[in-house]
């Protein structure tokens, strides 16, 4: 096998995404980095085309437009056959800025007699300019939606067929969603919380008429609308049309009453963002990144909710292993994120068991067969995934999240999971008990919860809020007072409650009660839990009452840049009661091996930023990475594809290999899931 050829990155320097060159780490740089993706990616500009940093003669001086355009029929790459003009700023920089805004851009163009076509942008602006020449000679600057594709079809710029409907690449979605979100909140007066719930709307719509086939897309702006009064307020009155639809299918969500409180003028630009996207298509990861991250710059309540970072999440499901058919629950749901990320993961089981049954490749499936495999997720997503938060604006948030991820929303309920059954709203326990097909009148207490397969969940912990509620805590053994006997070692639940026990432990609890016998459990859990010698007690009760099968110290900065607390991830599985019974007979607990783990590397330090792998020297490193990209020929309409070789930093994450490593150990085990 060839040896990978890795490259050392210069210390604060980044490699450009088009020409391979070392660039200065910047905010500037990460917008034009952004933007350059999606040029190629998304606009399908071959790298060819593009040039970054190219010099300009303007007068006497010579200033570099950050990116610019050829057609990809240009003979000659010159100022004179430019015909497009990027500039990227970060965002500090206002439009406005006689030196570095769009009239600096307007001037590059000005200057590229054959420059149709130009952006600017500081990641939470965008401005798109049509150079236009009257016939007097005259040079306007016409704004619009967006600059074209490579394949220069302007009528997808103002109104997107299904077709030309684009999948986000990276962080470009985040990238769009922050540039909404800031919009609102900057131009319509909402403060970030109302701003992120407006933002919610337009994209529940948006993904409304993209599932409302076979009829044309009625979610646009045209360039002409987004610009005019009048335009914008039949924008308006098109995408009202569109929300009623909405609030009918999403009553649990919307009242019937809700309404878009957007003005006009920001509707039709946010319609403008979003319209090229299918948000339908989209690889989930990319919509889960962009959707749970300005989720949780906007949402992050004060209960000690703080959300879990996708990687840890997708290291905990991978784990846990849920199957077709298993009911999985998030008692403390916050974004969704890991019901999204199980959900995921079992679909991937769900395509490979329906090819094997078809005998088709995945890839081979014609729409008939896509659309009934499409059923198959929607009917798995409704039964199977359940998820709880006493935070509504988090349920609504978690709902949408679903919607975006083959639904599943119906099952996502707004409730104190802490709180006796009996005390549960009555609207919880028939949407609860209708789901799982059971009787209302079984769901009456602690006893009477062992309903779900899989549990994935990061309770809500901190000493800040503790729970003091007698009623809620005589239905825990872990609120019970429990004395310690030196000599033994042993810890003996006694017949009295603490005052007040922290959420975290009494949600350890809650969810052994909603697991079956035998089922799995990967829960987030602050440290003091497994080593605090004041705790021992809990430690003896999971003993009791699970298998240990994993404990995975996480890194100190796992949580960060939000919280610094020490966490772990225990992976449990229930014990049936014959397993007990016979341990309670013979007076010895079953021996059995636990795998232990500590993730030194999460992939960023404690002020979030990502962090890569380096050399034995201690330098960061580039290794070979190839995209293949289908970009139209030049002599024909007929795609074909081109390999783009470009070189990437590696983030340094031990999360992403653990899963594997464990499988190999479980196998060795001999468990069987």
């Amino acid at each position: 096998m060839a040896e990978t050829k890795v490259i050392v990155i210069p210390d604060g320097k980044i490699c450009d995404y088009i020409d391979g060159k070392f660039r200065n780490d910047t905010p500037e740089e990460y917008v034009r980095q952004t933007i350059e993706k999606r040029l190629v990616n998304e606009h399908k500009y071959a790298p060819s085309q593009i040039k970054v940093e190219f010099t300009l003669q303007v007068g006497s001086a010579k200033p570099r437009a950050d990116i610019v355009i050829w057609d990809k029929d240009a003979i000659e790459k010159t100022q004179n056959t430019v015909k497009i003009i990027i500039e990227c700023k970060k965002e500090t920089v206002n439009a406005r800025n006689a030196k570095d805004g769009i009239a600096q851009l307007q001037s590059y163009m000005s200057v590229c007699p054959n420059c149709e076509w130009g952006m600017w942008t500081n990641s939470i602006q965008k401005f798109v300019f049509r150079k236009i020449t009257d016939a007097a000679g005259n040079t306007n600057f016409r704004e619009y939606n967006d600059i074209p594709s490579a394949n220069g079809n302007l009528d997808e710029v103002n109104r997107p067929s299904r077709l030309s409907l684009k999948n986000a690449y990276d962080d470009n979605l985040l990238f769009v969603f922050k540039t909404c979100h800031n919009h609102i909140y900057v131009n319509d007066g909402l403060q970030k919380q109302p701003a992120f719930f407006e933002l919610l709307k337009v994209i529940f719509c948006k993904i409304e008429d993209e599932r409302n086939i076979p009829y044309d897309l009625e979610f646009y702006t045209t360039s002409d609308e987004r610009s005019n009064p009048d335009g914008q307020l039949t924008v308006s009155k098109r995408i009202g049309k569109i929300f009623e639809r909405v609030k009918r299918h999403y009553g649990k969500i919307f009242d019937t009453n809700d309404e878009i409180k957007l003005t006009p003028r920001s509707l039709a630009y946010i319609v403008s963002e979003l319209q090229p996207y299918s948000l339908s298509n989209t690889e989930i990861d990319i919509k889960g990144k962009a959707y749970e991250e300005i989720v949780g710059s906007n949402l992050r309540g004060d209960r000690g909710e703080f959300f879990t970072p996708r990687n840890v999440m997708t290291m905990v499901v991978k784990m846990i292993n849920p199957q077709i058919g298993e009911k999985v629950l998030d008692s403390s749901c916050g974004t969704g994120g890991f019901l999204v990320t199980a959900m995921t993961y079992v679909i991937e089981l769900l395509a490979d068991e329906y090819a094997k049954k078809l005998g088709i490749p995945r890839e081979q499936w014609d729409d008939d067969t896509k659309r009934a495999f499409q059923n198959k997720v929607s009917e798995m997503a409704e039964s199977n995934y359940f998820g709880f938060d006493i935070n509504p604006d988090l349920v609504k948030a978690t709902k949408m999240n679903m919607v975006m991820n083959n639904d599943g929303s119906s099952n996502i309920l707004q409730a104190n999971a802490l709180l006796p059954p009996h005390e549960w709203s009555d609207e919880f326990r028939t949407r609860l008990t209708d789901a799982l097909h059971i009787d209302k009148n079984a769901l009456y207490s602690f006893n009477t919860l062992e309903h779900f397969n899989v549990i994935v969940t990061n309770p809500p912990f901190g000493s800040k809020i503790p729970i003091k509620d007698k009623h809620i805590l005589e239905q825990f053994d872990l609120a019970h007072i429990w004395e310690h006997d030196k000599k033994t070692g042993i810890w003996t639940m006694t017949d009295r409650l603490q005052s007040s026990v922290p959420p975290e432990i009494l949600f350890i609890e809650r969810c052994t009660q909603f697991l079956v016998p035998g089922g799995r459990m990967g829960i987030v859990l602050p440290d003091s839990i497994l080593g605090s010698p004041g705790l021992g007690y809990i430690r003896e009760w999971l003993i009791q009452n699970h298998r240990i099968i994993a404990s995975i110290d996480l890194h100190v900065d796992t949580f960060q840049p939000h919280n610094g607390t020490q966490t772990s991830v225990l992976i449990l599985q229930k014990k049936t009661q014959a397993q007990k019974d016979k341990e309670q007979k013979s007076g010895v607990m079953a021996d059995y091996n636990i795998f232990m783990s500590m993730i030194e590397k999460i992939g960023h330090d404690k002020r979030g930023n990502p962090i890569f792998k380096r050399d034995k020297n201690g330098n960061e490193i580039l290794v070979p990475d190839t995209s293949n990209i289908s970009i139209p020929e030049e002599t024909g309409d007929e795609p074909h594809t081109i390999t783009h070789e470009q070189k990437i930093k590696k983030i340094d994450d031990q999360t992403q290999d653990l899963p594997d490593i464990f499988a190999e150990w479980k196998k060795q085990e001999g468990l069987g899931w």
